[in-house]
């Protein structure tokens, strides 16, 4: 049983984390087509 809960807590940790930076990922290609900054900070 501990085994199967390692494993599924494993998947769930790169689920998450695959979910995290697939939304970075969509953010940054849509604020590349609009021109703005990724974490909306003001470079200049």
């Amino acid at each position: 049983m501990s085994r199967i809960r390692k494993r599924i807590l494993i998947l769930g940790s790169i689920g998450a984390g695959g979910f995290v930076l697939g939304r970075l990922a969509v953010r940054w290609f849509f604020n590349l087509l609009l021109g703005g900054t990724l974490f909306g900070g003001n470079f200049l």
